[in-house]
């Protein structure tokens, strides 16, 4: 463990973050970190559960004095986005994260960091190994997939379960608590597509360096896509020059905005100078566009072999280039109740071309449920009207404000007393777990909070070291406090 870890730390909360981070645990990749937490449990003689979907729930009865008070109920998420870039070789499957230091503040090496959502885990083991905190009875939740469709929290059986308050910790700002949260679906629309074989010379086209970021957090940023980008470029080059389409890809998550993107064209060499001149105008043209939101767009051009290669029909790639630049994308409606906040979006999240194919992926979320409908109409409408087909998948519900709650107001109390000034009461267009557990569990009273992280799901992601104590010491007393 890092010496400047060591030294910083608060009963274990580094410790365990350090811990969790050795551990491989992206999305569709959960054995390994659920198996380390149910070794945790056994070892510390605590109750758990580890259900098929690989969630694990550990319990720790209230301490002495606290038996008849509500049970308490920490959750976070497992899995973490894997993004890195392009020179790093880390392993996702295999290999745990390479953390450093630099002030204040934990990195990864090239990669994301995990602090989205190592820092639950590492906050609940904690709580959960600490003889000397005053508490009710503790179910720490930790659910898989939450980035992925939220598979976990829809999956758990919460029978077990006692907990009349529920602490969510899955936010990226100290000071701000949660009390509302969108719903969302994932969406896919699949184009059929032809391919013929063309003579001439391929060209690899790429867009990188741009920003990125979560589509829920990150939306209102004025962040471009990768993917929307690379399509406005093609859409622009084939007014000067003649091609083939051969492959186009951008972005790896549907929750992440593209920071990159790729796509292969077939010309004739006599064409190639016209090509490059065009698209260095272009890249100019974007640069002068975008210079204030992404100062880092880089646009390069690299000559591969002459030969015959398949590409599509031109039928099928104005088909697909048309839905690439016409679907909507990016935040839709601004909510008219709460200054600032986003209802409706959404991210185009990923491209890809199969053989016969081509996927959209897209990440709708709204606070409002008639109006993500809306959204999945208009994305289904295009793509039946180009022959393409539409698939919904992972959708969850919003999680809606409650007027009453007494542990908002306790946590609020609280943090008064500790911070001497008043906590921030947000709703946020992301996505969060909550709305499962408010559905499954009648009545439960829900706060979402976090210590203050930057840059999630890309590979600049960072944790502050002093926030994260602030924030744990904080729920010492909210927890102690509860009788």
């Amino acid at each position: 463990m890092n010496p400047i870890l060591v030294e910083k730390d608060y009963k274990k909360v580094l410790h365990y973050f350090n811990e969790i981070s050795a551990v491989p645990r992206g999305s569709k990749n959960n054995t390994a970190i659920s198996n380390y937490l149910v070794e945790y449990a056994k070892s510390h003689g605590l109750e758990y559960v580890q259900d098929e979907y690989e969630n694990v729930v550990i319990i720790k009865e209230a301490s002495k004095g606290y038996e008849n008070a509500p049970a308490v109920i920490i959750q976070g998420h497992m899995d973490m986005v894997c993004e890195k870039t392009n020179d790093c070789t880390h392993d996702f499957l295999t290999e745990g994260i390479d953390l450093f230091v630099d002030g204040d503040y934990i990195h990864a090496d090239r990669t994301t960091l995990g602090a989205d959502n190592g820092i639950a885990l590492a906050y609940s083991l904690a709580f959960l190994e600490d003889e000397t905190l005053k508490h009710p009875r503790i179910e720490a939740i930790f659910t898989t997939d939450e980035e992925v469709g939220m598979d976990g929290a829809i999956g758990l059986d919460v029978s077990i379960l006692k907990g009349k308050y529920l602490i969510n910790v899955d936010s990226e700002e100290e000071g701000s608590l949660l009390i509302s949260s969108a719903g969302g679906l994932t969406a896919t629309c699949e184009l059929p597509v032809k391919r013929i074989n063309e003579k001439g010379l391929k060209v690899h086209l790429s867009i990188s360096e741009l920003q990125g970021g979560h589509s829920g957090a990150e939306i209102h940023k004025n962040r471009t896509n990768a993917t929307k980008l690379m399509a406005r470029l093609l859409f622009e080059l084939k007014d000067s020059t003649d091609f083939y389409l051969a492959d186009l890809a951008g972005g790896l998550k549907d929750n992440a905005i593209p920071r990159e993107a790729s796509s292969y064209i077939v010309v004739e060499s006599k064409e190639l100078d016209a090509l490059q001149e065009t698209v260095k105008s272009l890249t100019a043209k974007y640069k002068n566009e975008l210079v204030t939101s992404e100062p880092g767009l880089t646009i390069d051009v690299a000559v591969q072999e002459e030969g015959k290669y398949s590409v599509l029909h031109p039928t099928s790639f104005e088909k697909l280039l048309f839905l690439l630049l016409n679907t909507p994308n990016g935040v839709q409606v601004m909510s008219s109740d709460i200054s600032g906040l986003v209802e409706s979006s959404l991210n185009l999240g990923i491209f890809k071309m199969e053989e016969e194919k081509a996927v959209y992926c897209f990440s709708v979320r709204s606070s409002v449920n008639s109006y993500k409908q809306f959204i999945c109409s208009r994305l289904q409408y295009m793509a039946n009207f180009l022959g393409g087909e539409f698939y919904v998948r992972g959708q969850y519900p919003a999680w809606e404000y409650k007027k009453e709650s007494f542990l908002r107001d306790h946590m609020c109390k609280i943090f008064k007393e500790q911070y001497g000034r008043e906590a921030k009461l947000e709703a946020i267009h992301a996505g969060l777990e909550c709305s499962f557990f408010a559905e499954k569990i009648p009545g439960v009273d829900i706060v979402s909070l976090g210590p203050d992280m930057n840059d999630i799901h890309t590979p600049k992601e960072r944790l502050s070291i002093s926030s994260a104590i602030r924030v744990y010491q904080y729920l010492e007393k909210v927890i102690e406090g509860i009788q």
